[in-house]
């Protein structure tokens, strides 16, 4: 043995050594993510609208530039008091092991793992209320003001009048009117005469369990806020029966809080001539609690907030309250959450689909090249033993360029591993063998020369290297772009991606070469027994390059069409919320009390307006999941449309025990985002390429590549929006731009393997012209494009099989993909660089 194959076979000890010592044991050492072991997660950001216009309420006189400059002064610093006020409100609510983190745009991500459905609500509402806690006081003139709004029949917007003639209760159209950043401003003025005060609405829950709202003329100036709060708890009042929120104050809040009182309590230094004491207005969060009449002095420095609401909305306010204030108020940009049922099932789907592909695909290599297929096979279990060596590598390098909760806290611990990371194993698992089948078919070539076994496989290794390296570069280049531009569990993917890139080039490369060097006989002179799936291929594959590419373009042309023409009149019929923005929730029930589409349908209509549904079978058809999407994310009562589903289903059909198992609410702000990084990442990742393969060949070939990508992923996107018109229940979403991009990165490594071979061939035969140099090329590599093309074909399949929802999705996708990759390599990437060319040799250094 070399010293060069001792080293070699001491990084392989290492890395195995150091794979263990990081799974090991795996309870403690694998963490996954919420899509796995359920729970919810939340992305919420500060409002910066809201806080414009309550500093502008607050301050009428200022400018919109005094008010933006008031903005960037309270942001400097908030997202760090937010996240630590956000940590203690999640604390107070008893959830082990929250994920609490900061990302660009002063939004924070929160990630809780195994939570309950009462949990999950109360960690909502906490999450949403800043703690602004003013004391203000009610118009002297109150009650001849509410006279007067009622006598003159005017209705604020967003309301309605109420049954008993004195009171409002949302409209329909409350949702739509209440985006509006202005909305709260223009309530605020709604039939204010003096411009120092400003009308509100109080929540009242009726004894019939009604809620209405009934209308208070409130003074703009707070006479007190929460900064003098020493504490707060939950009581019951003695006297009604009903809960409230007992506030104690600090000496100084105390001392003003009695000087207030005392001075407007009946006869009270600002309120001589009065026999009724002034109301004072108890508001959080520009919510109006209750408006309680100050009857005498209160001098402990205890004030309580009564209002319509049950114990545990007590407990969540007396929460809030005691964990502090929140710099600015937030906004809920998205939330997702997964029973740990679902999760699971998915953790077993992608065992066997991993299992599944692995052992077929084994089966495949062994009986095609017997001996050699041993060895690469050897290399496959490799890469999974390998692999968390490889994850720990990716998400080290990876984390240099965005901090995300999927990277490794410490550089030698685990990712968290999601289902698009399992998808991503899986996946790895057919592309694995890629480099080993070049090499293969490399050292047949070099018995074919009459080679020694040495001498063709040291050969084959050496000519096979430059194409294996560009083409897992490129795919690489599509991970870390995946990384860059995606969010949540699709870094999951990317991370997994590059592990399995990483660890089977170093198993094809290095580890297969030093076992043939331990194996291989210095005297053998026979070739190695392999199958061979075409024999001496001949076909002109350039005569029909003109018509397949006009024919495929045509293709995409009308497919991409369709999906552009539903999405103009319907966004929600072809796109996924990621992107649509709105809700889609997924419940499980009892089969045996199955409700009507119909029935559902009412249900739902009661609440929104746009609700589509649809039943969806699992994999083995014994059970079913109710699927409902809808572009809202509040009923009219601004209940979150998950939660009163969940209410109204149960409540129509509780033998059915419906279960929420899993909801997205992903607001409009985020699916722009989204939709314009998948946009950027597209961009990127064709201009990467581009640049790659320009360098390293020549920008014919480079343009041929990415015209040929840009084929791939438009017929991709186009088909699979057409299998969802004619069959339902598709919709392009995150995990679909994932198969895309990496379709995009994998799909140019058939391309990079026939232009090396044409480069090579150029170099080698200086007389014949550039189209038989080209269909010789693709016909000397055709057998290794299909036999990479049918091994990763399996493991998707496999994930196509037993993946559920969105890795169903991606893996569809992806079995188009890599067929049309396949073809587009040899009709549409070759005849594009010939046509540069205009048919003659290239005269570059690099191919001649």
């Amino acid at each position: 043995m070399s010293r060069s194959d001792l080293w070699k076979w001491l990084v392989l000890a290492f890395l195995a050594v150091l794979s263990v010592y990081t799974v090991y044991p795996p309870k403690e050492k694998i963490r996954l993510g919420l899509d796995l072991s359920g729970g919810t997660s939340f992305t919420i950001a500060i409002d910066q609208a809201r806080l414009a216009s309550n500093i502008k309420a607050e301050n009428p006189d200022l400018t919109d530039a005094q008010v933006q400059s008031r903005i960037d002064a309270l942001l400097r610093d908030a997202d760090d008091r937010a996240i630590e006020v956000i940590r203690n409100r999640i604390d107070g609510l008893g959830v082990n092991e929250p994920v609490i983190q900061g990302g660009k745009n002063h939004r924070i991500t929160i990630q809780l793992p195994g939570i309950s459905e009462e949990s999950r609500r109360a960690a909502e509402q906490s999450l949403q209320s800043a703690a602004f806690l003013e004391f203000k006081l009610v118009s002297p003139n109150n009650a001849e003001e509410v006279d007067k709004l009622f006598t003159s029949g005017r209705i604020p917007e967003g309301y309605e009048l109420g049954d008993d003639g004195r009171s409002f209760k949302r409209s329909a159209n409350y949702n739509t009117v209440a985006k509006d950043p202005e909305y709260l401003n223009r309530l605020g003025r709604f039939e204010v005469r003096d411009p120092r005060y400003q009308f509100m609405l109080e929540r009242v829950q009726l004894e019939t369990g009604a809620i209405v709202y009934r209308p208070v003329f409130v003074r703009r100036k707070a006479e007190m806020n929460g900064g003098a709060l020493s504490h707060s708890s939950v009581e019951v009042d003695s006297m009604t029966g009903k809960v409230q929120v007992q506030l104690s104050f600090n000496a100084k809040g105390a001392a003003e809080f009695a000087r207030l009182t005392k001075a407007y309590a009946p006869h009270g230094s600002r309120n001589k001539d009065k026999d009724v004491g002034r109301q004072l207005a108890i508001i959080l969060d520009d919510t109006l609690y209750s408006a309680p009449t100050i009857n005498e002095e209160i001098p402990n420095g205890k004030a309580v907030i009564s209002g319509s609401f049950s114990w545990s909305e007590a407990a969540v306010l007396r929460n809030i309250l005691n964990a502090g204030s929140l710099p600015a108020p937030m906004k809920v940009l998205e939330k997702r959450s997964i029973e740990s049922t679902l999760g699971a099932d998915a953790i077993h789907s992608g065992l066997m689909a991993g299992i599944l592909g692995l052992v077929l695909v084994m089966i495949f290599m062994l009986c095609y090249y017997w001996y050699c297929g041993v060895l690469a096979n050897i290399a496959l279990i490799l890469d999974i033993v390998l692999l968390p060596a490889g994850l720990i590598i990716a998400s080290n390098v990876l984390g240099v360029f965005v901090k995300d909760a999927a990277v490794a806290k410490k550089a030698i611990d685990l990712p968290v591993l999601t289902m698009p990371g399992i998808a991503g194993i899986v996946l790895t698992v057919g592309m694995a063998v890629d480099a080993n089948v070049l090499i293969f078919e490399r050292i047949r070539e070099e018995f074919r020369l009459g080679k020694s076994a040495r001498a063709a496989v040291a050969a084959g290794y050496d000519n096979a290297f430059l194409a294996i390296f560009d083409s897992n570069i490129t795919t690489m280049l599509t991970a870390a772009l995946l990384f860059i531009f995606g969010a949540g569990p699709i870094r999951g993917f990317a991370i997994t991606l590059s592990a399995g890139i990483i660890i089977s080039m170093f198993t094809a490369l290095v580890v297969t070469r030093i076992i043939f060097n331990l194996t291989v006989p210095e005297t053998r002179t026979k070739p190695y027994k392999m199958l061979q799936l075409l024999k001496n291929p001949n076909f002109d594959f350039v005569k029909w390059g003109k018509t397949a590419f006009i024919a495929s373009f045509g293709i995409a042309l009308v497919t991409v069409g369709l999906f552009f023409g539903r999405a103009f009149h319907n966004p929600a019929s072809v796109m996924s919320v990621d992107f649509t923005g709105g809700e889609a929730m997924t419940f499980q029930f009892d089969p045996a009390q199955k409700m009507e589409i119909g029935e559902v349908r009412k249900i739902a209509g009661g609440l929104v307006n746009d609700a589509t549904i649809q039943y969806q079978d699992s994999l083995e058809g014994s059970a079913q999941t109710l699927l409902v999407k809808t572009s809202m994310t509040k009923t009219a009562d601004g209940k979150p449309v998950a939660d009163a589903m969940l209410d109204a289903l149960r409540k129509a059909k509780p033998e059915a025990k419906f279960l929420l198992a899993n909801s997205e609410e992903v607001g409009s702000e985020i699916g722009a985002d989204l939709k314009k990084a998948a946009i950027w990442a597209s961009i990127w990742s064709l201009a990467a390429i581009l640049i790659y393969v320009s360098l390293r060949f020549e920008f014919a070939f480079a343009l041929g590549g990415v015209v040929a990508l840009a084929h791939d992923a438009l017929i991709t996107l186009g088909l699979y929006s057409l299998f969802g018109f004619l069959f339902g229940g598709r919709q392009v979403g995150l995990m679909i731009v994932t198969a895309l991009l990496t379709i995009i990165g994998y799909s140019i490594n058939d391309t990079i393997v026939i232009f090396d071979r044409i480069r090579e061939d150029l170099r080698k035969d200086q007389k014949s012209d550039l189209k038989t140099i080209c269909n010789k090329s693709i016909n000397s590599t055709l057998s290794r494009t299909l036999l990479t093309s049918i091994t990763t074909l399996i493991a998707c399949l496999t994930l196509f099989i037993f993946g559920g929802g969105a890795i169903n999705d991606f893996a569809l996708a992806m079995v188009i993909g890599v067929l049309v990759g396949t073809y587009s390599s040899v009709f549409v990437a070759t005849p594009v660089m010939i046509w540069w060319f205009k048919g003659k040799r290239p005269l570059s250094k690099k191919t001649v």
